[in-house]
């Protein structure tokens, strides 16, 4: 229950912040270039909190329904307009303040996102050391030459302090199947060949696709807990057995033992388990479950004790203050540029639409990254703050990308387009959005699903 009010509370306030960050730039540049604001709202429906400014008597509403917001300005072609406030009219300024206006939303979503990378870097992200566990000989990391114990210390000569800034700085590289270099602080460079990588895996399947692993100290296989109407249930395995060997093969490490059930779902196997000061033979048949696109054999148990590392490997990814300013404008167009890529692959067929996440994806995200700390939570807003940034800048009727491009035109031909073409413009970029948020949710509720 804690865990789904986190994710609530999360999602609503993560955006709730990034929408007021966004129409807050369409807001400070026309008062800036006095055009009159009639309201500024943040969601939409009926209002839950409004007053008025003294300014302009500007109504601010916070709405019931918190996924987007407006600012509204004063408009010839929406009302009536005072003879003596004609000037102020969003739709009697030149092209250019116009086009300032529309523009200014998704900038200051980049801006926030420079900001929240920022602090993040300044704070600093606590993660494991990436250094290599026992990996297959059939990886494509085993392949390129990466061995257990092996410690990534950057990637393209980019610093790679932790586990998960290992993964962000290859991701790119994994977008474009391009083989990358890895600087390792014991042996020689080596060079990933992300080149091997199928065309059909996706960004989400990077971890599975290359093979890496991290260096775990291996943990006794001592039952935790036992879930209900589980095969582990039905032949009596309780808290605190020992299970000392599978279908004959001793069992020293948790994660061997995991593996081993994964591989045969919905198999015998034969257990030999440690009860008290006796030990018992048991056979059951494994259970199947969807994990990752794969079925997989589970028992239906967790393990009493997690794997505790040593001090020394963990690791801080921190920069001094004006530093961390570069790192975050670096971060900020490092995943613009690959955001961009995976549309274009999609447009193309060349990436699935299994990419697009909707809003139920958004709030787990949201709400994981808030339980993990504020430093993470930084990092989901940077990366939301900046897809949303880019997303109202694609030409699409509806959106600010559209109303840019009406502009861009306008500027070429020195007239405006026509109203009848702007309205069917307008029809087309809303079956657009339709389709998307369609998507979108299909693919929500298939993770959900799955």
């Amino acid at each position: 229950m804690e865990s789904i009010i986190t994710t609530v509370v999360a999602f609503v306030f993560s955006i709730g912040v990034l929408v007021a960050v966004h129409e807050y730039g369409h807001f400070w540049v026309a008062r800036f270039l006095n055009v009159k604001v009639l309201t500024f709202s943040i969601g939409f429906g009926s209002p839950l909190f409004k007053f008025r400014g003294k300014k302009d008597d500007t109504e601010y509403v916070i709405a019931a329904v918190p996924l987007g917001g407006y600012v509204k300005m004063l408009d010839e072609r929406e009302g009536e307009v005072a003879e003596h406030e004609k000037h102020r009219a969003f739709n009697r300024q030149p092209v250019m303040k116009r086009f300032a206006i529309v523009f200014a939303g998704p900038f200051v979503n980049f801006v926030f996102a420079v900001w929240a990378f920022w602090l993040m870097f300044v704070i600093g992200v606590q993660g494991v050391v990436p250094v290599m566990g026992e990996l297959e000989k059939d990886s494509i990391a085993w392949q390129s030459g990466l061995r257990q114990g092996d410690t990534i210390v950057s990637v393209a000569e980019r610093k790679t302090p932790i586990w998960s800034s290992m993964y962000e700085e290859l991701l790119p590289f994994y977008v474009d199947r391009k083989d990358v270099v890895l600087q390792l602080k014991e042996h020689p460079d080596v060079v990933l060949k992300l080149s091997q990588v199928p065309p059909d895996k996706e960004a989400m399947d990077i971890h599975n696709s290359l093979g890496l692993k991290l260096n775990l100290p291996k943990v006794k296989p001592i039952v935790g807990k036992v879930f209900p109407d589980t095969p582990a249930e039905a032949v009596g395995i309780k808290s605190d057995d020992e299970i000392l060997a599978v279908d004959g093969n001793p069992v020293e490490d948790w994660v061997a033992l995991v593996k081993y059930i994964q591989q045969r779902p919905n198999q015998k196997v034969k257990l030999t388990i440690k009860q008290g000061d006796s030990e018992n033979n048991i056979e059951l048949v494994t259970a199947e479950q969807e994990r990752d696109g794969k079925t997989v054999g589970i028992l239906g148990v967790s393990n009493k004790y997690s794997a505790k590392l040593a001090e020394s490997m963990y690791a801080v990814h921190q920069y001094p203050l004006v530093e961390a300013l570069f790192k975050g404008a670096e971060k900020t167009w490092q995943m613009s540029v690959l955001t961009l890529k995976v549309l274009g692959k999609m447009v193309v067929g060349e990436a699935s639409l299994k990419n697009i996440s909707g809003p139920i994806t958004i709030a787990e995200v949201a709400g994981h990254s808030a339980q993990q700390g504020l430093e993470y939570f930084l990092r989901f807003l940077a990366i939301v703050s900046l897809s949303l940034g880019l997303i109202n800048l694609l030409p699409i009727p509806v959106l600010d990308g559209g109303h840019l491009l009406f502009y861009l035109i306008e500027i070429v031909k020195g007239s405006p387009v026509s109203d009848r073409a702007q309205e069917y413009a307008l029809k087309f970029g809303v079956s657009i959005l339709v389709m998307l948020m369609s998507i979108a949710i299909y693919n929500d509720i298939n993770r959900m699903m799955g």
